[in-house]
């Protein structure tokens, strides 16, 4: 994914709810159709199993509808509308689409979430928030949206709550926004360097004991370091013992 000499790199760092095998945050990635990626990310009502089947099903149907080339608001609204008739308005999930558009040239940012969005370039360093409420309860929700420039020196950083209510049992919290700036000081190697860190140091409020599923999604914009067409993805996900 290039533009001229640019680079889009994706970070993302995920961990569950202490002594909670399941996640119940999800994220996935799809290819726009048009040209672009999008990543969808979404925070099940409560945690453990119930939450994951809550965001697996919000996130397959905006993954589904985004792959056949429907806007992202439009995506965002439609998860709103089957989570609600699905769970007839008595289960919430907090929604995320970050998308990078290579048709308008933007990326987009979608939001169903109290989670605010932290953009820091250059030149800015902010918070993408306002009005947004989550997806599954209320007749006529919409997402708030933010459409971007592709430029260089862009970073996105999107999360689940579990990061935003770090350190709450001991009296203390997470200050998103400058953690961002410090971490970005040191110039990561990486999005997926400022994404671990940014799990790191939300685990550390908690003690190495998360009171909450975290989730950390990082999409940056960088100068490319060498001429190479090659798209590449690296996952890497712990498997649980066998229980035979």
């Amino acid at each position: 994914m290039t533009q001229g000499e640019l680079e889009l790199q994706v970070g993302v760092a995920k961990v569950s709810k202490y002594a909670v095998n399941e996640s119940g945050d999800t994220l996935e990635m799809v290819e726009r159709p048009l040209g672009g990626i999008s990543l969808v990310m979404a925070d099940g009502q409560r945690s453990g199993k119930s939450a994951k089947r809550i965001s697996n099903l919000v996130v397959r149907k905006a993954i589904s509808l985004l792959a056949e080339g429907v806007r992202d608001g439009a995506a965002a609204r439609a998860a709103h509308d089957y989570l609600r008739l699905y769970r007839q308005g008595q289960v919430s999930a907090e929604l995320h689409i970050v998308s990078v558009d290579l048709v308008t040239r933007t990326i987009v940012v979608s939001r169903n979430s109290h989670c605010p969005v932290i953009l820091l370039r250059e030149d800015e360093i902010r918070m993408l928030e306002g009005s947004s409420r989550p997806i599954g309860i209320y007749a006529g929700t919409k997402p708030t949206i933010d459409e971007l420039p592709i430029a260089d020196s862009t970073w996105l950083i999107a999360c689940t709550d579990g990061i935003i209510s770090a350190g709450q049992r001991y009296g203390a919290s997470l200050d998103l926004l400058a953690c961002a700036r410090t971490r970005l000081a040191d110039e990561p190697s990486s999005a997926q360097t400022l994404a671990d860190d940014i799990l790191l140091e939300a685990m550390a409020l908690d003690h190495g004991r998360p009171e909450d599923d975290m989730c950390v999604l990082v999409l940056a914009i960088r100068q490319s370091t060498q001429a190479d067409p090659t798209r590449r993805m690296t996952v890497r996900f712990p498997l649980p013992p066998s229980e035979g």
